[in-house]
């Protein structure tokens, strides 16, 4: 029943992430993510700049349950694993705390240290 809550972009938007990921070998997950985590903080941008009182708590609430994921799941084996830790850790804090009071250029930098980490992560494939 919630699906048919959702908008039908949404809806499509859910289907091709569910199947991306299935058909993704494990050490695609993190670059997919990071990928929906910039699109999700590009659409609360646009959001903010079209309705500064508006508060775009669908795209943030999946931007923060995906940063959530990244600093909860770095392998225990990973030599960067502090480092990693505490850099996604921020983001997520950022996010949080944008939850309840979006403010545009925390958002623009925590896309733009998400798109950094993509960048990097493709140069090294």
């Amino acid at each position: 029943m919630q699906a048919l809550a959702q908008s039908p972009a949404a809806v499509y938007r859910k289907i091709d992430l569910d199947a991306r990921i299935e058909a993704s070998q494990a050490s695609d997950l993190t670059r997919i993510c990071l990928e929906e985590a910039i699109v999700a903080l590009g659409q609360a941008i646009v959001r903010m700049e079209q309705e500064p009182a508006a508060i775009p708590r669908d795209a943030l609430s999946r931007a923060h349950g995906i940063a959530l994921w990244l600093m909860r799941t770095i392998a225990p084996d990973n030599p960067l694993r502090g480092e990693l830790t505490q850099f996604y850790g921020g983001l997520e804090k950022t996010l949080r705390s944008n939850l309840v009071q979006p403010r545009l250029d925390e958002l623009r930098q925590v896309q733009t240290d998400y798109q950094d980490l993509l960048t990097a992560a493709l140069a090294a494939d």
